[in-house]
């Protein structure tokens, strides 16, 4: 998530008063602006660190009524702004936040110029920030019951408001009787360490900086307020609302695990184990259990969760990445470090029996000069596993049809990709590399992506899914591969013999590989295959893999090589 350059926090004295301001946001509020002020209590005055009041471009006296009303009453500190244009509600609260931060100040209120919320109320709202409790407040109409109702609340607004809210606690986990009040109040602190610039300039900005409070870490309190409605007019399209608001609480939901741009949600620089079955670590870490205890070089292991598996298989790992992650050396024999961009260092050293590189080449310029030294650091018997995901998915399809198709924090859009693979260019890649393709396997879309306990207890509709998935998976692996797993192995060097008494060296015959023998540790024809969401893997010979290499590379799992090719479906 990119944070806008904010202001840092100050540093104050021990004992130093607590800083609260007023944000008091008003549109066409002629009518009601000067007994919203009055309204503020003059007990609070005293240690009232400023009342920012805009007018967001109102077509009436709003501004010059609120300047009428500053020049009888001196003593609180009120700024007065009239936007030239209009922002928005969200695009106003934006200015005044900046304001919040920009005068230091540990705590600010939001107040509405149309006379909704009860100013009186004030010091009880911030009360629970003052005290460390919370880093957000809200007034809260809904949680003394039949209160809304007695105070005026529509019929319609009130099950709207229900209905939404009751939503919205479901997809955050948290328990708020209201998340649609506009009366509530914000630590600058958690204002400081969120990209609120990034929101909504509508009404659905208040479920975004609420959203974006949760990720942070921070708690929303709740405190009762009465309910008044009057005869102010409402600039809200409820319907449009309502639909902003469940698309925001969704994209957050998706946001916390890796999908769209983050700036609701960020899931963190780490690269966490994925715990799907149908994921490419888990394929790996099943592959290898077949396996005799074995060096393996994990190419690009990040914090090392995959490496910290296999050395409990009883392996020795050695990884490396460019980036070093907390605790990464204790999950592994060797870690090194080291810009993969610029080669394989000297110190990695030689003679492993296999190779992993899960989800790394898409993140590198140039993938294939990578893989063709990896050749040099396997034994002459050794194979390379290795995952890419597949840019001929439903899913980065579907988002180019409809138009949204953006990068992801995560996933096959993950927007510290540089390169994008298909079947077809991955398979170009591997024959630039200089590997035979002994075994591919496509795996499904990860169910830990959709939510917690998706893995282990799916509802109906996610097994249901995985069952068509399971099948498009068998008849469209390009339509349905969330990701492509490889066993590679390089090719085998013909050789020239000398014959004792011809007259000329002649070539040797040239070796085909048997499927069952690329891999003498271990049968390497079930790699990747776990019975949910993976389709079986293809096992080719030598040359029939660099053939199938070659080709339009669109016959799904268990299409052997030498049937009439199928045309590629990207």
């Amino acid at each position: 998530m990119t944070i806008a350059a904010k202001k840092p926090a100050p540093r104050r004295d021990p004992g130093t008063d607590f800083r609260v301001g007023i944000i008091l946001v008003a549109y066409n509020a002629e009518r009601t602006i000067n007994a919203v002020l009055d309204r503020i209590p003059e007990t609070f005055w005293d240690r009232c660190a400023g009342v920012w009041l805009s007018d967001d471009g109102s077509g009436d006296a709003t501004y010059k009524m609120a300047g009428d009303w500053r020049q009888l009453h001196s003593k609180l500190p009120l700024t007065l702004v009239c936007q030239p244009v209009n922002l928005g509600y969200g695009g106003n609260q934006k200015a005044g936040y900046h304001w919040a931060i920009d005068n230091d100040l540990d705590c600010v209120v939001l107040l509405h110029g149309d006379g909704q919320y009860a100013p009186e109320l004030i010091e009880e709202i911030i009360a629970p920030i003052e005290r460390g409790e919370a880093k957000a407040v809200l007034g809260s109409r809904m949680s003394t019951r039949g209160g809304a109702r007695r105070g005026g609340m529509p019929l319609y607004k009130y099950f709207g408001n229900r209905i939404l809210t009751t939503f919205q606690n479901w997809v955050t986990g948290v328990e708020l009787s209201e998340w649609h009040s506009g009366y509530r109040a914000y630590s600058v602190d958690v204002l400081r360490s969120i990209d609120f610039d990034g929101n909504s300039d509508a009404f659905d900005f208040d479920t975004e900086i609420l959203l974006q409070v949760l990720s942070a870490g921070g708690h929303i309190g709740e405190v009762p307020i009465p309910t008044y409605y009057g005869d102010e007019v409402s600039y809200v399209n409820g319907m449009k609302y309502a639909k902003d608001v469940v698309i925001d609480s969704l994209a957050w939901r998706l946001q916390q695990k890796g999908f769209g741009s983050g700036h609701l949600a960020s899931v963190g620089p780490d690269y966490a184990m994925r715990d799907a079955v149908t994921s490419s670590h888990q394929a790996i870490i099943a592959r290898l259990s077949k396996e005799q205890p074995s060096r393996i070089l994990d190419v690009g292991c990040a914090a090392g969760w995959m490496a910290e598996a296999l050395s409990a298989a009883r392996h020795t790992v050695v990884g490396i990445d460019q980036s070093t992650y907390d605790g990464v050396a204790d999950r592994m024999s060797q870690f090194i470090q080291t810009d993969l961009e610029g080669g394989i260092p000297t110190q990695v050293g030689g003679g492993y029996d296999v190779v992993v590189a899960a989800d790394i080449l898409e993140h590198l310029a140039a993938p294939e000069h990578l893989l063709s030294e990896l050749k040099s650091v396997m034994k002459p018997d050794g194979f390379m596993l290795v995952s890419v995901p597949n840019v001929g998915h439903w899913y980065p399809r579907l988002r180019a049809v409809i138009g949204t198709f953006d990068y992801d924090q995560r996933g096959i859009l993950d927007r510290t990709h540089l390169r994008f693979f298909n079947r077809r260019s991955f398979r170009r890649l591997l024959r630039i590399g200089g590997y035979h393709l002994a075994l591919e396997t496509p795996l499904g879309f990860p169910a830990e992506a959709l939510g917690p306990g998706m893995n282990d207890h799916p509802p109906l509709a996610v097994r249901l899914f995985q069952r068509f998935e399971k099948l498009g998976l068998k008849v469209f692996p390009t339509l349905f591969a969330y990701q492509f797993l490889c066993e590679l192995v390089p090719p085998v060097s013909s050789e020239v013999v000398t014959l004792p008494d011809g007259p000329e060296p002649a070539p040797a015959r040239s070796t085909q590989l048997d499927p069952d023998s690329f891999s003498p540790r271990g049968n390497g024809g079930d790699a990747g295959s776990n019975g949910s969401g993976a389709a079986p893997g293809v096992a080719l010979d030598g040359n029939k893999a660099d053939g199938q290499q070659r080709d339009d590379g669109d016959g799904g799992p268990g299409i052997e090589a030498g049937r009439p090719k199928a045309k590629d479906n990207v």
